[in-house]
This record gives C-alpha cells, structure tokens and sequence, in this order.
C-alpha cells in the first residue's frame, strides 16, 4: 500500500468546505493522518485568507488514480477552474507526494514542488511526517521547514474541529 500526502486548503467558507472535503476523502480513501490547521494569507493574488492543512492516508491506487480521484472531489464540491490559476477556491485538493515516487507528466509531477515554496504546505507536512524524506531534496521536512524563510509568507495555527458539520 502507498503512503500519500495531500494538501487541502480553501478561502471560500473555508471551515465548511474543508470539513466537506475531508469526509470526501475519507469515504475515498478510509482512515487520515491530519496535521495542524493553519490559515495563510492568499499567495499569488489579493484574496480572503485560506485555511490549510496536510492528509497522510494509503492506498493501493497508482498516482495517476489518486491525482483524478483528487480532482473528481474538488469537481464535486463545486471547484471553478474557469478562472486564474491564482484565485479563491472552493477546495483545492493537490497530490504532493506518493510513496518516494518522482514523476514529470502532463498533469502531474511528484514530488509537488509547492513542498518546498510555500509555507502553507511544507509546514503542516512537517508536522504531520517530520521524519519523512523528500524524495528529490533528500532532507526530511522537518529539516526543509528549519530551513524555510518563515518570514517571507505568513501563517499561524488555527483551531478548527474537524468532525464538525461534516457532510
């Protein structure tokens, strides 16, 4: 079974769509390992803050598999790909890592490298899997993130249930 990492994050009703998205993403893929919730102010655009966080789960589908499965929850939950890659968004679902798998295809690349761009994703990562390697940096992202400018992009800890008002 392979180990996967997802970032989620929203900045529209963020509460309410990530609790959505993390009951999708259970019934896909059964049991989550959740890091910290952290909000972050929108990077790339001027927009409402995002709310963020990391899921470890297994599964037995290939990557290609879990990146369409990914993509078909954000669909479901109303995602608008009409407009500018940097916009608000309902749910946004990405795949970072599969097991130690490097991949460079159209429509997906493993690792994802906003791993090591974005404190909104490398920090919750490090704190859901410190130990764990990043398969082209070879240093664990507790080490990326000790390293990380943590001045150069905001975030801080928010307490969010995350059972709450799922549906």
């Amino acid at each position: 079974m392979a180990r996967i990492y997802i970032s989620i994050g929203s900045n529209i009703d963020p509460a309410r769509n990530v609790r959505r998205a993390l009951a999708a993403l259970r019934r896909e893929f059964g049991p989550l390992a959740l890091s910290p919730v952290y909000e972050s102010e929108a990077v790339g655009f001027a927009g409402d803050n995002f709310l963020n966080l990391v899921a470890g789960a297994g599964t037995t589908l290939p990557a290609q598999a879990v990146a369409a499965r990914l993509h078909a929850i954000e669909d479901a939950h109303g995602r608008d790909r009409s407009g500018p890659r940097f916009s608000s968004r309902v749910i946004d679902l990405d795949l970072l890592l599969y097991d130690s798998l490097v991949l460079d295809t159209p429509g997906l690349v493993l690792p994802r490298e906003e791993i090591l761009d974005n404190a909104f994703v490398l920090r919750p990562l490090a704190d859901l899997a410190p130990e764990l390697v990043h398969p082209v940096a070879g240093r664990t992202m507790a080490e990326l993130w000790a390293d990380f400018d943590q001045s150069s992009q905001a975030l801080w800890p928010v307490a969010l249930d995350l059972d709450q008002g799922a549906c």
